[in-house]
């Protein structure tokens, strides 16, 4: 059986207004910098806690680095609702989650390059199997030891993951 590598998936690319001009392979995306969508999903347990984990060192874009997120891009014709569900249920090896609930979206441009970023959470109950392929550690964290993991430094955090966590939590200072 022929498997199709992450770089050969491909995906929508998108202007700055996220609209869809094209399609191109993610190597291909990734290597010229062009803009795309993907979908961050903040899990929490039945206690609050939030779903935190180390990406495996296979990963093509911010390898062994720490996210608060689980999520991905986007695939070639897929809604933002669809991929939330679908990312959210693959990294966190569940099935049966609520549909995520789509908070705010942003465009992420820094480290990596560009893409439309669409914030989300949910509540998962159910015990996780993260998926092996994209998860190499994962715990739970209250929101007071995430954010004291994020101002202490000790961990390498993938950078668009910090960004939609600053967003988040301004989004909740807010009062959203």
């Amino acid at each position: 059986m022929n498997r199709v590598s992450a770089a050969d998936e491909v995906l929508d690319v998108v202007d700055r207004d996220d609209q869809v001009t094209g399609r191109a392979p993610r190597g291909e995306v990734y290597a010229r910098g062009l803009i795309h969508r993907c979908v961050f999903v903040q899990a929490r347990d039945a206690e609050g806690r939030i779903f935190v984990h180390r990406r495996t060192a296979s990963k093509l874009v911010f390898p062994s680095h720490y996210d608060m997120f689980v999520g991905g891009v986007l695939g070639a014709g897929e809604t933002y609702a669809q991929a939330a569900l679908r990312e959210a249920e693959e990294e966190l090896g569940v099935r049966g989650l609520p549909q995520p609930t789509p908070l705010f979206k942003f465009l992420y441009e820094g480290p990596g390059g560009a893409w439309w970023s669409y914030v989300h959470e949910v509540r998962c109950e159910l015990p996780v199997a993260p998926q092996v392929s994209e998860v190499d550690w994962h715990t739970y964290l209250t929101p007071e030891e995430l954010d004291r993991r994020v101002e202490g430094g000790d961990w390498a955090w993938v950078p668009d993951g910090l960004e939609a966590h600053r967003r988040l939590r301004e989004f909740r200072e807010a009062g959203q």
